[in-house]
Formats: structure tokens, C-alpha cells, sequence
């Protein structure tokens, strides 16, 4: 009898030891959760990778996770109080422990939805993450995009070979005129996003944050110009992968691509606005590598699974065509640079090139704006400025309608001769 009772205590120790390390090794860290019309992402960080299974129900549609060797905690019960009363993707979501070693966490589904569940290991902020993406079949964000251009009353278009509208008045169309008929379109790219918070300032200033609400005010000054519409490439904290935004400006078939950023360096007394294009060959400068490298780490950070992978971004050399786009996109940046010179001083006094992934549009005029130095006090200060940003904005505004009337007086000279 007495061997029995010691037995039985010692298999109860060794189940509750095993079960204890299994726990220790790893635990929830945290969770968070990342909507938007296109998809909800929802992250589950923990201290070492997550080992996990998954099953995708109908009637009613939900998407199950079962965590295996975690134990359910505070953070992992904060999920549900997390999702958005109006996700367009996500009814409820719900979590409990399943099993002794098995935490389910269930997520309810307002319709079909194509679920993409991957990990991704530490980097500089967090630590492993499971990442749950589901999007809708009911959405489609080149669709909304396109909706978007919709938005704007766009000026009367004449068919010179056919009968116009009685109801239209018709001017005469000048060469000058005839580059905006069909409305220049400005695909803004507002820089990380989502798990991906950018630089982040000693102030607590997210980069992520600044750049969003730099390319709101840019979109509004834009559409307010006749024959002229911005598309918001992200226009709320989510993540939107390199090659998506590529994508997305040439389904849309971009004009001008403006990619927004803030930018961060060791040394805070670095400051100053830079303006960078794609270069065909390495980096213009020692600098311009730095950030480029930065800023395509983008993925890294916020979250892209293998298969996201675009072939048009891991080619290391261009295709000729895409020399004339470069050249533009040089132009441009040059155009921008002399309006925010005005506005804030130049940390380069010239346009910057290294391989962008953001930039690779092969047919699209494209630069990536670094407006100021967020680990610069002074800097962090005045980008937090609705003041500052307004300038900011109108300077770059300007830039653009400058480097389109370029634009349009070679077209003028074309047409002429």
C-alpha cells in the first residue's frame, strides 16, 4: 500500500514537472489585431515559436487554432476585447483552454474567407510570431482602389471623334490640357504600417503614424485639383506588403508613385528632408544604401509570408525599359526637392538612388520622401506639427504640379512638330 501511494505521488509530480517545462519553454507575449478592408491580420507573439494546428469550418464559417503546449494567460484572453466592432472581416473571436496543454483560440467569420497562417522569427522589436491573415472573397482591395478614383467628379471627357454630351459644356482642348484629359493619377504610398511601426522617435513619435497623416493631407490637397486624383496606397495602420504596393499602383495605373517616410539615424543631430529614386546600378552613396536597406527590411518586420514573394522585386538588374522611368522618377524628385527646400533644410542637396523595392515600378515615375529626421528632437517636434506638415504637404504638391507642367510643355513640343 505505502509503495502504491508513492507510485502514484510520483507519476503526479513527474505529469505536473512535464507539464510545467512544457509551459516555462514558452507563453504568450502578446496579441494584437490589424484591420482593414482588404484583410484582418491577427498577430500572436510569444517567447519561442509556436506549435499549432488549424482547422477552417463552414456553417458557420470560422477559422479554429489550437496552441499546443501553452497555457492560457491574461495576454491570450485579451484577444477578443481586441477585434474592432466594425471589422469588416471578423465576427467574434473567441479563446479557451481546450485541453491541459492546448489553447483554442476560434475566430468567426463574416463570410468565406482565404486564410493564410504563417510564422515569422524575432527581429528588433518583437519576438516569434504566428501570423493569422484572412481575407474575404468579398473584398478586393484593387477594387476599393478603384472605387476610390470614382470618388472625384471627374472632368467632362470629350470624344473628339463623336458627339459630346448636349448637356456638357465643351471647350476647346489645348496641347497644354490634353496630359490631364483623363486625370493624372497620384498613387501615395504612406510607409509601414501595422506590425511594422517604422522609426520611432525619443518622444514616442511613430514613424507609421506621421507618415499616414503626411499622406491624408497630401491626398486632399491633390483631389482638390482639377484633373488630378490621389490613391491612398494604405489609408489605415495595416500593413501592405513592398510588392503589394507596387502592385496596387499599377493596377491603378499610377501616373506618379510618392512614397512617404520619416526618416532615423544614430546620431540625433542628423536632420534634414532627402528624396531617393531607383538607381539601375548599386547606391549613390553610402547613406542612400543605409536607408534603402531600412526601409526593405519593411517585409522583415511587418510580416510577409514565403509565396508573397513578387519576382519583379528580387531581380537585381532592371529591365532597359525601365531607364526611362528611373530618369523620370529623377526628374521628379529633383522637381520636389527644390519646393521642400523652402519648408525644411536638405540633408542631400541632390536626388538619391539605390534599389528601393518600393520604387520597382517599371513604368511608373517613383521616389520615396524621407521628410525628416524623427530621432532629431527638433525634427520629431515639427513633423508632430500640424503647422509643419502643412507646409510640408504644399511643398510637395508643388513640386508635382512643377515636374507635370515639365511634362507637359514636352508633350506641347512633341505635338508642335
Amino acid at each position: 500500500m505505502y509503495k502504491r501511494i508513492n507510485v502514484s505521488l510520483f507519476l503526479t509530480l513527474f505529469l505536473f514537472i512535464v507539464t510545467s517545462n512544457a509551459y516555462s519553454k514558452n507563453d504568450i507575449h502578446a496579441v494584437r489585431i490589424w484591420p482593414a478592408q482588404e484583410y484582418t491580420r491577427i498577430t500572436i507573439e510569444s517567447i519561442a515559436p509556436l506549435n499549432n494546428d488549424q482547422m477552417i469550418l463552414k456553417n458557420p464559417e470560422r477559422v479554429v487554432i489550437d496552441l499546443k503546449n501553452i497555457a492560457i494567460n491574461d495576454v491570450i484572453k485579451m484577444l477578443p476585447s481586441k477585434l474592432s466592432e466594425n471589422d469588416p472581416n471578423i465576427n467574434k473571436i473567441r479563446v479557451a483552454q481546450f485541453t491541459p496543454t492546448v489553447t483554442r483560440v476560434v475566430i468567426d467569420l463574416k463570410g468565406e474567407a482565404r486564410v493564410k497562417i504563417f510564422s515569422l522569427k524575432p527581429i528588433d522589436p518583437y519576438k516569434d510570431r504566428l501570423v493569422i491573415d484572412l481575407y474575404t472573397e468579398n473584398q478586393d482591395s484593387i477594387a476599393i482602389l478603384l472605387k476610390q478614383l470614382k470618388e472625384k467628379n471627374e472632368p467632362a471627357k470629350v470624344n473628339l471623334k463623336g458627339t459630346p454630351n448636349k448637356n456638357i459644356k465643351v471647350e476647346k482642348i489645348t496641347n497644354k490640357e490634353k496630359i490631364i484629359i483623363n486625370q493624372i493619377i497620384v498613387a501615395i504610398d504612406a510607409g509601414h504600417g501595422g506590425e511594422d511601426p517604422g522609426a520611432i522617435g525619443k518622444g514616442g513619435t511613430r514613424e507609421k503614424d506621421i507618415n499616414l497623416q503626411i499622406s491624408k493631407k497630401l491626398k486632399a490637397l491633390i483631389d482638390k485639383e482639377k484633373g488630378m486624383k490621389a490613391v491612398l496606397i494604405r489609408d489605415g495602420d495595416y500593413f501592405v506588403p513592398l510588392a503589394a504596393r507596387v502592385k496596387k499602383a499599377r493596377k491603378i495605373k499610377a501616373n506618379i508613385f510618392i512614397s512617404i517616410h520619416a526618416d532615423a539615424f544614430t546620431r540625433r543631430s542628423v536632420r534634414g528632408s532627402s528624396i531617393f529614386a531607383l538607381s539601375e546600378k548599386g547606391a549613390t552613396s553610402a547613406f542612400a544604401k543605409l536607408i534603402a536597406n531600412k526601409e526593405n527590411e519593411s517585409d522583415l518586420i511587418g510580416g510577409v509570408s514565403i509565396d508573397d514573394k513578387d519576382p519583379l522585386l528580387a531581380k537585381t538588374l532592371l529591365d532597359l525599359s525601365q531607364s526611362a522611368t528611373v530618369d523620370d522618377s529623377i526628374t521628379l524628385g529633383n522637381h520636389v526637392l527644390k519646393k521642400v527646400k523652402r519648408v525644411n533644410r536638405l540633408h542631400k542637396k541632390h536626388v538619391e538612388q539605390a534599389g528601393f523595392a518600393v520604387l520597382k515600378a517599371p513604368d511608373i515615375p517613383s521616389i520615396l520622401i524621407e521628410t525628416a529626421f524623427l530621432s532629431n528632437p527638433t525634427e520629431e517636434k515639427n513633423l508632430r506639427s500640424k503647422a509643419f506638415q502643412d507646409k510640408l504637404v504644399k511643398s510637395i504638391f508643388k513640386g508635382i504640379k512643377s515636374y507635370l507642367k515639365t511634362k507637359t510643355s514636352m508633350n506641347s513640343s512633341s505635338s508642335s512638330n
